[in-house]
């Protein structure tokens, strides 16, 4: 099985716009081959002191998948690469993290 952690910065004040765009392709991504999950998730509000923060422009996207192959097969998808160009402009960076158990 592989995790990614898919941290997402959005332009200040762009977060919102960005996780609509994200939420309207859930269901097709949720549908492909090979994919066990996949959710964005955000800092719990009012957390205790001393927990570290994204901060309020920022998300993390939780993924597993099957395989390696399942999610290269993700990153081609077309519906994919339009929520990537939808959301483009309102991105201010992103940090893609591949992981597999320990």
């Amino acid at each position: 099985m592989i995790h990614v952690l898919a941290i997402i910065t959005a332009k200040p004040g762009m977060r919102a716009r960005i996780l609509e765009s994200f939420q309207a392709n859930v269901p097709a991504v949720r549908a492909e081959a090979g994919c066990i999950a996949y959710e964005a998730v955000v800092d719990v509000d009012d957390a205790a002191p001393g927990f570290a923060t994204f901060g309020p422009d920022a998300f993390v996207v939780v993924e597993k998948w099957e395989s390696i192959e399942a999610l290269q097969a993700h990153a081609v998808a077309p519906h994919l690469k339009a929520y990537a160009a939808k959301v483009r402009e309102l991105t201010a960076s992103r940090a893609i993290h591949v992981l597999q158990p320990a």
